[in-house]
């Protein structure tokens, strides 16, 4: 302050208003910069700050389920330039109303919510705060530019519980998704098992008629080729050469044990029972 007989010269700082008082008394606002003032009639008493200032509040409450948060509200807020009068006069602790306000809309809101939906709706509680707030502090000078909700935060215990459940629903989906995998891979191996068992017994069928075919070419060459034969003697005679090559066949393998009865009259009722299958195909 430099003083030059009875007036004397103030500075206001940019973004800031002055409030000038004479007597005590309300006199004037004066802007950023310097301005003449007469002392001691006048004096500056305290300026209003323009710029946005931003106030934490931590609010403890209970959801619609019982569960106690701690919720923290960032409000930002700025003095209004025209109304710097009631800004600085109509409060004397703005930081003061703004909690009390923040209180009374967070503990009013957020009852009616499950814990979840306090999650989720996080921006309608912000905007909740905002406009109460708006609508009763522009009428002491001040605009709230914006609420923030910046964290919710229930006990610890509850959010471990949170937790182990988000936890069991993805093991169950997990446990599910494997028990659909090892019922398509149980039903493909069932499908495949099906068709080559299907596949098999095409080939041992074919391979039958083979063998059925190829025994009825060589009888009828064979009857052909040497006079005074029947077909029943050329049956005998395959069927024994064809008892000796098994036997020749089981005797070479060393891991396999068999035990059939061997006796002239084994082989002949073994001969009358291929025959007799044998002939019948034939005849069809």
């Amino acid at each position: 302050m430099c003083q030059t007989g009875c007036c004397c010269c103030v500075c206001v700082r940019t973004q800031s208003i002055g409030v000038i008082e004479r007597f005590g008394k309300f006199s004037t606002l004066k802007g950023p910069g310097c301005s003449c003032v007469t002392w001691p009639c006048e004096q500056l008493v305290g300026t209003v700050s323009l710029r946005v200032q931003q106030l934490d509040v931590n609010c403890e409450t209970k959801t619609k389920d019982n569960v106690f948060v701690n919720v923290v509200i960032s409000v930002q807020y700025e003095a209004i330039a025209k109304a710097a009068y009631d800004a600085y006069y109509r409060l004397a602790n703005p930081e003061v109303q703004i909690q009390a306000y923040v209180f009374d809309v967070v503990r009013s809101t957020l009852p009616r919510m499950d814990l979840d939906e306090s999650f989720s709706s996080k921006d309608d509680l912000a905007n909740s705060v905002k406009v109460h707030l708006d609508d009763t502090m522009s009428s002491y000078g001040y605009h709230i530019v914006r609420a923030l909700v910046t964290d919710i935060n229930p006990d610890a215990r509850v959010k471990q519980s949170m937790n182990e459940i988000n936890a069991s629903r993805r093991l169950r989906e997990s446990a599910k998704e494997k028990a659909e995998a090892e019922k398509i891979t149980q039903v493909k191996a069932a499908e495949a098992d099906a068709e080559s068992k299907y596949l098999s017994g095409v080939g041992v069928a074919r391979q039958r008629q083979a063998i059925v075919g190829g025994l009825q070419d060589s009888i009828n060459e064979f009857a052909g080729e040497i006079a005074g034969t029947t077909p029943k003697d050329v049956m005998d005679l395959l069927l024994v050469t064809q008892y000796f090559d098994m036997l020749k066949d089981v005797g070479a393998t060393n891991n396999n044990t068999l035990f059939l009865p061997h006796a002239p009259q084994s082989v002949a009722d073994l001969q009358n029972s291929l025959k007799s299958g044998l002939m019948q195909n034939l005849q069809k």
